[in-house]
């Protein structure tokens, strides 16, 4: 594997926002030496408000985006940025920010089935080269790390994941450079990876070592032992709250309560509520004595285990009413895990006045940590851990230790109350239905991104597509089935497969909208029939949003169904909302849609989304849209970028509604690609056509495609002239591996193919086509038509 030029980037910002650290990277990259830097405000370098990003870190234990920095020359610097909060023995917290600088864009890609092999593998995949800095990363381990490709490529595993456990992995990386055989490390590098971690020297076709190969075989949910989160196995609340004692202690504390709300808090409750007195029912209390050791510890007040010498206080069962200021308040009105020094005046004050709280003040706590207990979009109480003052304070590696035992305690609880079973026989196929890769097509780089609800409603039918058409064009979907559950997904799946349907024949958006139109209508009917109470009955009030772009004359054809307007940016960073004509939502009936057509500039981002985007709590649409045009304004690096920084822009929290969002920059296919001529309607035009067809593929190298190419040719310009109208159109167009050739006249009869009897002297002109194409067509236009073929030149 070749070897890259990278470097890292890294700076330490205290709490202060003040600089702390500066690298040799961080010189240079952006020019400034360490004494210039260190002690000044992290904020100095920004060239955007410092106050964003401190709101986008505020509550976050680690954060990946573009940052726009200055260079010491006074250029701008759009930077990709990981950052990671850590807390040291004393208690201090810092940020420790890191970026890779690589003069390589793209990593290698491999053969084909090789590709699919590293991207559909089961297992969490990642690459790394000789300098142990990451080039591939496979989508499963983007789930488990929670990043994407984009955003840690070119940094190494100890700045990806900071902590012991990638510390042994990056020297059992390099023994396996060293050694040239497998290698291996235990511990978590995410919560959703299991404990052994397996390194595979990559060796090139001389037996030399070029890259390593890091895999975990089993997600951590299959990982059994002790370090294995804690899955609910009894039927009620209490019993998975005991459970998470049983886990984290003594491991990961020295004691902890489980305290719950007797009335779980929906997401929208929980956020709109006011900072006021909370009343909870402790579940469970747990505790090793100060002076035990493992497997000392036992269940207070249950009966069970050994007791453990502190004052219970309140018992289980009992009910906790705590003060607005508390921790336990606090954490579950922020939604959100906090750390507590008990030296603090006010959690002092806390602990010895209130009766709840007696425990952490009799065990001698030193440090607290208290985590929500959040599910399916339910806040169902607060998990409180704490430490003797001999253990040391609790690290990020311990935060993330808690939310992810109390993430899955969580699980369980509401397992207990009866709700999962929807929810989940509804995202699957929701998320069978979504496309899992981009088709291949040259005209439009791509991303998109998912989220569904966290209401316990289940998830909508918001859905994206990509459908390539002929003539080297690409259709954009976007759509928003009204409703929740399981009848959102089935009409989902519907409308989705109508309309791959309908623009394989290649009509025009604003025709495809109307024929889905009344698709909905007729689904409409027959469940109105069948079911007279149901809501929404076939997709009534679907929104849906089609575009066609076509890179030949860079324009783009948009019709919308009461679907929010996309965004177009165009290259210098100008952003605008295209102003499509608003056609009803589906299934109205009897109302007209219309298209617009807009040409842009190559480069250009097209931007579609649901309106789940627009519609968070915290704001309005208008400033939603604002806040949308800013975020896309910006440079970015790489559409993963951008559609990061919409979603991180213009949201706070997890979405109350499905948002699905899909960015795409414009390609094209310049003069050079593409030839047409217009010809006659003589037949002997036929060899005149053949010569056009033969001169070009000469002039694109392109010389052993052309004796089928003549043959496809010649086929089409005969039917043009015996059954169309002038005037007769020939146009051929590389498109990479592709070659399409089309053949347009004014007649509006559409070409059939048939089978010719043996005497029959015509009627096998499509047939041969037919046979000697990959795929072929006809594609209506507002006057006359156009038949094409298209064949692959990966076998020539």
């Amino acid at each position: 594997m070749e070897r890259q030029s990278t470097y890292t980037a890294t700076a330490t910002i205290d709490e202060q926002g003040v600089l702390t650290g500066w690298s040799e990277g961080a010189r240079r990259l952006l020019g400034y030496d360490s004494p210039a830097v260190v002690g000044r405000p992290a904020t100095a370098l920004l060239a955007a408000d410092g106050a964003a990003v401190r709101r986008a870190l505020a509550g976050r234990t680690r954060w990946n985006g573009t940052v726009p920095l200055r260079h010491q020359d006074g250029s701008l610097l759009e930077l990709s940025v990981l950052a990671h909060r850590r807390t040291s023995r004393t208690g201090a917290t810092d940020w420790l920010v890191v970026s890779a600088v690589t003069a390589r864009t793209q990593p290698p890609r491999g053969e084909p089935l090789e590709e699919w092999t590293f991207l559909q593998s089961p297992f969490p995949l990642a690459i790394f080269d000789a300098d142990l800095r990451l080039v591939r990363a496979n989508r499963r381990m983007e789930h488990a790390l929670a990043l994407p490709e984009a955003a840690i490529r070119g940094l190494r595993l100890t700045h990806i994941a900071p902590g012991a456990t990638s510390e042994e992995a990056a020297r059992s990386m390099r023994r396996a450079l060293e050694r040239g055989r497998p290698q291996e490390a235990r511990g978590r590098l995410g919560p959703d990876l299991g404990q052994a971690i397996v390194l595979t020297p990559l060796k090139d076709a001389d037996g030399q070592v070029r890259a390593v190969c890091l895999s975990v075989p089993k997600p951590a949910r299959e990982t059994a032992g002790e370090s294995a989160a804690p899955v609910c196995t009894a039927a009620d609340q209490a019993r998975a709250a005991q459970e998470l004692g049983e886990v984290t202690v003594p491991r990961l504390a020295d004691l902890m309560a489980v305290d719950l709300l007797d009335s779980p808090w929906t997401t929208a409750e929980a956020a709109g509520r006011p900072p006021e007195r909370v009343v909870l029912r402790r579940a469970a209390l747990r505790a090793v004595p100060r002076d035990g050791g493992p497997g000392h510890g036992g269940d207070v007040g249950t009966g069970v285990g050994v007791g453990v010498g502190i004052g219970v206080g309140i018992g289980i069962g009992e009910v906790i009413a705590c003060p607005a200021d508390s921790p336990p308040t606090r954490c579950l009105t922020a939604a959100r895990p906090m750390l507590y020094d008990m030296a603090d005046p006010a959690v002092a004050e806390w602990v010895a006045l209130d009766p709840g709280a007696s425990w952490l003040r009799t065990s001698g706590t030193r440090s607290l940590l208290a985590v929500p207990l959040l599910a399916q979009g339910s806040t169902l109480g607060v998990a409180l851990f704490g430490r003797h003052g001999g253990r040391g304070p609790f690290g990020p590696e311990d935060l993330r230790l808690a939310e992810e035992f109390t993430a899955k305690a969580a699980t369980g609880m509401e397992q207990a109350r009866g709700y999962p079973r929807p929810r989940t026989t509804t995202v699957a196929p929701q998320r069978s239905l979504l496309p899992h890769t981009v088709p291949d097509q040259a005209a439009l780089e791509i991303a998109t991104r998912y989220l569904p609800a966290a209401t316990r409603a289940g998830v909508g039918g918001d859905w994206f597509d990509v459908i390539p058409l002929s003539g080297a064009r690409v259709a954009l979907v976007m759509g928003d089935v009204v409703g929740h559950g399981i009848r959102a997904s089935a009409t989902m799946g519907r409308l989705r497969t109508a309309v791959r349907t309908l623009a394989d024949v290649d009509l025009p958006a604003d025709e495809l909208l109307t024929h889905l139109d009344d698709l909905v209508l007729r689904l409409a009917a027959d469940e109105g029939s069948a079911d007279p109470g149901a809501d929404t009955a076939g997709g009534i009030g679907t929104t849906c949003l089609y575009a066609v772009y076509d890179p030949v004359s860079r324009r783009c054809s948009v019709a919308r169904a009461g679907h929010p307007p996309p965004a177009v940016v165009t290259p210098d960073g100008t952003v605008r909302f295209l102003d499509v004509p608003a056609g009803p939502p589906l299934g109205l009936g009897g109302l007209p849609f219309e298209a617009m057509e807009k040409e842009l500039p190559e480069g250009s981002l097209l931007v579609l989304y649901t309106d789940g985007l627009l519609e968070a709590r915290d704001h309005d649409i208008d400033e939603a849209l604002d806040k949308m045009s800013l975020a896309l304004g910006r440079p970015a690096q790489s559409l993963e970028s951008v559609c990061d920084r919409v979603l991180g822009d213009l949201l706070s929290h997890r979405p109350d509604d499905d948002i699905a969002l899909l960015v795409a920059r414009t390609r094209a296919l310049h003069e050079d690609l593409v030839a047409s001529w217009e010809l006659s309607d003589e037949p002997s035009v036929v060899s005149l056509a053949r010569r056009y067809t033969t001169d070009q593929l000469s002039v694109w190298g392109l010389n052993e495609a052309a004796f089928t190419t003549e043959l496809m040719v010649s086929e089409l310009v005969t039917n043009a002239i015996r059954y169309g109208r002038p005037p007769i159109r020939l146009r051929l167009i590389h498109q990479g591996k592709t070659l399409i050739s089309e053949v347009y006249d004014a007649s509006d009869t559409a070409p059939h193919m048939r089978r010719a009897r043996i005497f029959d002297e015509g009627g096998r002109g499509l047939l041969l086509v037919a046979q000697l194409a990959d795929r072929w067509g006809t594609r209506h236009d507002r006057i006359g038509k156009t038949v094409w073929a298209e064949q692959s030149l990966t076998a020539l």
